[in-house]
């Protein structure tokens, strides 16, 4: 058997996240159909996030084990030709029987876009958050300090997550702020915040309920100081809201 690599990437927008699931459709279940009407078998993809409904990924990396005796060439044509056109595959490589997506990998990095400007752009919409109010950035940035570390992270998941340990360690938070998106060519103006969050991995919702936190503190509802409170009572109602998913996009994926 062959151990298949794919690099994808997907608008999640029409999608009900990876994972596969009866009358919806997923990311893992157009990637294991197209892949099924090239070699013939039924195949399972693995990939290194399961990235929720609605979340976009820059860089998902995936792999699978085929007795096919196409070449990885063969695969990245064959594969573009038959997914949709908002889920391609950016390169097809064959590696060692070790590699696994999910648990080889070091760390990685979410984006979340937040879109500060009057008037949400018509272009990015499905892409961004519309928050457009005030925020102290001095203040989150502070906040996000408190987060950077292994820390056990059980108030920034979702409620009802089966996760076995929900200890996490956070490499980096990068708070950015820019007055244009650069969307085709085209220099969009306005206020955004470019959210960028590294770990060695991710609870579910984790990356959408830390910014919505930080956001509590940028309008002032909470202290950067109380992050701390919200780590050591680990309870998910001190905590801010979930954000919506289409702000969030997977990055990058290091090994």
């Amino acid at each position: 058997m062959r151990h298949i690599k794919l690099i994808l990437q997907y608008d999640g927008t029409e999608y009900a996240g990876w994972q596969r699931q009866p009358e919806v459709p997923t990311i893992q279940a157009v990637v294991e159909e197209s892949i099924a009407r090239i070699t013939g078998k039924k195949t399972k993809v693995t990939a290194a996030g399961r990235t929720d409904a609605g979340v976009h990924a820059i860089e998902q990396v995936a792999s699978f084990k085929t007795g096919s005796k196409h070449p990885v060439d063969v695969f990245l044509r064959a594969l573009n030709a038959l997914l949709p056109r908002d889920v391609r595959v950016l390169d097809v490589s064959e590696v060692d029987e070790a590699f696994h997506p999910r648990y080889s990998a070091k760390k990685k990095r979410y984006i979340y876009i937040l879109d500060l400007s009057p008037v949400h752009s018509a272009f990015l919409y499905r892409y961004s958050f519309h928050f457009p109010y005030r925020l102290n950035l001095d203040s989150m940035k502070e906040a996000s300090e408190y987060l950077i570390g292994r820390k056990d992270f059980r108030a920034f998941q979702a409620s009802g997550s089966g996760a076995k340990t929900t200890v996490r360690e956070v490499y980096r938070i990068g708070i950015e702020h820019t007055e244009e998106i650069c969307f085709l060519g085209f220099h969009l103006k306005g206020r955004f915040l470019r959210f960028s969050v590294e770990a060695n991995a991710f609870l579910r919702y984790m990356v959408r309920n830390i910014v919505g936190t930080l956001l509590e503190v940028g309008k002032g509802k909470l202290q950067p100081s109380d992050i701390l409170e919200i780590l050591q009572n680990k309870d998910r109602t001190l905590a801010g809201p979930t954000l919506p998913s289409r702000g969030l996009f997977l990055e990058k994926v290091y090994y």
